[in-house]
């Protein structure tokens, strides 16, 4: 397998470089650059010396044509301008951004406020939430790898909607991540002096991952109503935990919600779901592919809280789109995976 990444240089293409590195099918992997070519990524990330000491290429598409897959890391705007032109020429496709994620490009562009993907692209996506879209990945020529978000929160929310056990028009979800998943540009957000010893909400009930939930419940679940989601910026470097409540429906117990879960990923490799937990933590998955989940229904409330923690550029990034390609290919779907989470 020949392997090119675009966009390399930011957290996701790290963490890309890092899990392929140890992947077993994967025997050449290169990189590819808008703005340094030349430039010997090892100068850059001395953690990579020995490891991959070579030039950043020029982005060109009768060069990028010739590889099994090619991975975009590229910021959203961007990526649909790279992958649209290389769609059915040769390589699959994977991308980590949002830009192929919405089927209503309407939608793109009023949340994430830029053009839209060339429709016939975003047609021909397939949303690359694994363990939810198996099927429609192995026969994918495009990858929207889902949000880091959205991957935390489907997973733990999309099979207790599906069963109609939570009343979702009364859901409220509740999410925290670390100041990686802004990226590696500067930008006042993450700046350390307002990051550090300080917890912030932003994008108050207007985050682009509005949309891409909602669109997930329509597509697996048939559950459409808006939803309230929000997000906060914690003071560390990786993780998210997303903290989601809902009224349960009558007469459904705690153990319903747990088996549900429990039945729908007894046999995903990376879905564990928590029995007891008098503390629940993102450190418990930091590094790695897991998503863990937890479910406790409030008795005096009648209200569920379910908690799912990943770590944002594995499992909502990096690790994800991997473990798509490894559906697409057809290899066993732990391969360059197995990582043990890194807890202190």
């Amino acid at each position: 397998m020949k392997v090119g990444i675009i966009g390399a240089s930011g957290y996701g293409g790290l963490e890309l470089i890092r899990l392929l590195h140890s992947h077993p099918e994967i025997k050449k992997i290169e990189l590819f650059t808008s703005s340094e070519e030349g430039t010997v990524f090892s100068h850059k990330y001395s953690h990579l010396m020995n490891i991959i000491d070579q030039p950043l290429q020029k982005i060109e598409h009768e060069t990028l044509a010739n590889y099994d897959v090619i991975f975009s890391s590229a910021p959203a705007g961007v990526a649909s301008q790279l992958l649209a032109p290389l769609l059915g020429i040769g390589p699959m496709l994977i991308d980590l951004s949002g830009d192929f994620r919405l089927k209503d490009l309407s939608s793109y562009e009023q949340w994430y406020k830029k053009t839209p993907a060339p429709a016939h692209a975003v047609e021909q996506s397939v949303y690359g939430l694994t363990e939810w879209n198996r099927e429609a990945i192995q026969q994918a020529a495009l990858i929207a790898n889902p949000g880091c978000y959205p991957t935390a929160v489907l997973l733990a929310l999309l099979p207790l909607v599906k069963e109609n056990l939570i009343d979702v028009s009364h859901l409220v979800i509740d999410a925290k991540s670390g100041v990686s998943g802004a990226g590696n540009g500067l930008n006042r957000m993450t700046h350390y002096s307002e990051t550090n010893e300080n917890t912030a909400i932003y994008k108050i009930n207007e985050h682009q991952h509005i949309p891409e939930i909602e669109q997930a419940f329509s597509m697996f679940a048939q559950d459409t109503p808006p939803i309230t989601f929000n997000t906060h910026l914690v003071p560390m470097t990786r993780g998210i935990i997303a903290t989601s409540y809902a009224p349960v429906k009558e007469g459904v117990t705690e153990a319903q919600l747990v088996q549900c879960l429990e039945e729908k990923y007894a046999e995903e490799p990376f879905v564990r779901v928590l029995h007891e937990a008098s503390k629940f933590g993102t450190n418990q998955v930091y590094g790695s592919n897991y998503c863990d989940l937890h479910v406790k229904v409030d008795p005096r409330t009648n209200r569920a809280t379910i908690v799912s923690v990943i770590d944002n550029l594995v499992k909502g990034a990096a690790g994800q789109a991997i473990q798509n390609m490894n559906v697409q290919f057809g290899f066993e779907e732990t391969f360059g995976l197995t990582h043990v989470p890194a807890f202190i």
